[in-house]
């Protein structure tokens, strides 16, 4: 049993407890300890929201003394608590779980106590004696979780996304790089899994890196929704509580402090209530993990194999992939990526639900929606960054295994359609596949072009569409066209008339 100086007694609405005298947490928190024994997981596996939050006290902190409403050296006492929780300090005192009743309560109160803790041992006092610095009537002053919460969320959301783009950044750069290296190596496209027409392993690539450069743009086009607040509004968006100048003065200092130009919502209650910013986001970031999944699973068939699948291209060897199958190598890291896409997909249709839910002046899912948008975001970074360096940097061309496709692929026949008309060219590709013979070799001796024009027409260059076609090449008459089809049709003429 903890004895009486291990603890320290304190009071709210519903009654009084004992708090570890340790803690920088207060009664409230303790209720919510309590109360949501569900993830297992505190608020502070999101440095950034603990840090938001800390910003956002500490900007209101300065717009009370600008305001008045609160003496300037208990403000100090909060800044200083808050630079210290932004610069790392007691995250580990954030402990109410991510998933949690009260539409936030228990995230804002963790904070406000922990901020007032510390700000009066700062003043010299000791843990808990609320009556020289009070976690609400100080640290709260003008304030409802009704709009620290979310303005919060939304910060720390800002904070993830921008770390989330530079990490795709560098994906979409190291695909880049791999275009690069590639771009000379022909190889066989292919469309609904059907060989198709050539390309370069560089355009495959460099594809990739492309379609990662458009998401980092799309996750950019959803900071300045996030940049929208609605500080000021207090319990449900009339101001109730705050002085007329608070709004404007407290998205002053948070602009100041976070680095991010906020704006105030022009109506506080439509902006309390509302959650469609977070949708936006959830969708966003949906996007880009759906479409580097696809990327993965390109990844994973270009290097099935190696003997028995397409085995185009070599993934680095992280581990050992089977207990049972000596040398077997799977795609581990594209594999987790895959994985952490489905996780997302889903995390964004608790993010819609959570968003419809909201009713009336308030959403009261605000704590799952913002576990389930920080998470998604914070889980995309990490797989992006697994994945470069894990996969896409070492990834190697199999250019032998792709020339011998290329040069066997019938494909390449669909270049010399301008030149011998397609029947003729659908002919040659029957008879390649029949005989396995080059495509090249049965046009010649078909006398539909001269050995010279197939190979400038066949050349890599022209395949790939890298080099367009500038000179005139002779087309096959209509009398050499017919001609060979004529020899195709007689052997099945004179089979048919037997």
């Amino acid at each position: 049993m903890p004895t009486e100086k291990d603890t320290r007694v304190e009071t709210d609405s519903l009654g009084s407890k004992e708090v570890p005298q340790a803690a920088y947490w207060g009664i409230h928190t303790l209720r919510a300890l309590e109360n949501f024994p569900i993830s297992g997981r505190p608020i502070s596996v999101y440095p950034e929201l603990v840090e938001a939050l800390a910003v956002v006290k500490q900007a209101a902190a300065r717009a009370n003394v600008e305001i008045g409403v609160l003496d300037q050296r208990k403000a100090r006492a909060i800044e200083q608590a808050c630079e210290e929780i932004r610069a790392g300090a007691l995250h580990d005192q954030f402990r109410v779980d991510v998933i949690q009743g009260g539409a936030g309560t228990s995230t804002n109160m963790n904070s406000n106590e922990v901020i007032a803790n510390r700000a009066l041992e700062i003043l010299g006092h000791e843990r808990g004696q609320y009556e020289y610095l009070h976690p609400i009537d100080d640290v709260n002053r003008s304030q409802s979780t009704n709009d620290t919460y979310p303005t919060a969320i939304k910060l720390a959301m800002s904070f993830t996304l921008a770390k989330l783009v530079d990490e795709l950044g560098l994906l979409a750069s190291a695909f880049a790089a791999k275009g690069h290296e590639f771009r000379d190596v022909l190889k066989v496209g292919r469309t609904q899994l059907q060989d198709a027409v050539p390309m370069t392993l560089g355009q495959e690539f460099t594809g990739f890196s492309h379609t990662l450069g458009e998401d980092q743009q799309r996750l950019r086009d959803t900071l300045p929704l996030l940049a929208e607040i609605n500080l000021g509004a207090t319990a449900i968006g009339t101001g109730i509580t705050a002085d007329p100048n608070y709004a404007e003065a407290v998205r002053r200092h948070l602009s100041d402090l976070s680095g991010i130009e906020m704006v105030t919502a022009p109506d506080l209650i439509e902006a309390t209530s509302d959650a469609g910013v977070y949708m936006t986001v959830s969708g966003a970031v949906k996007r880009s993990a759906i479409k580097l999944s696809k990327i993965c699973n390109d990844l994973r068939l270009l290097s099935s194999g190696p003997q028995a699948g397409l085995g185009e291209i070599t993934l680095p060897p992280r581990q050992a992939g089977s207990s049972i199958m000596p040398g077997k190598v799977n795609p581990v890291i594209p594999e987790v990526v895959n994985q952490v896409a489905f996780a997302i997909a889903g995390a964004d249709v608790t993010v819609t639900m959570a968003a419809e839910a909201g009713q009336l002046q308030l959403n009261a899912f605000e704590p799952v929606i913002a576990h389930s948008v920080l998470q998604s975001i914070v889980w995309l970074r990490h797989a992006c960054e697994t994945l470069r360096v894990n996969s896409v940097d070492g990834v190697q061309a199999n250019t032998d295994r792709l020339a011998q496709q290329v040069e066997t692929n019938i494909g390449v026949v669909t270049a010399l359609t301008p030149f011998i008309g397609y029947a003729a060219a659908a002919s040659i590709a029957h008879t390649a596949l029949a005989t396995n013979t080059s495509i090249a070799t049965l046009v010649v001796a078909a006398g539909l072009m001269d050995a010279e024009h197939v190979q400038k027409v066949l050349s890599p260059a022209r395949l790939s569409g890298l080099e367009a076609i500038t000179t005139s090449i002779p087309v096959a008459t209509a009398e050499q066209i017919s001609a060979h089809l004529a020899t195709l049709d007689a052997p099945h003429s004179e089979e048919t008339a037997g």
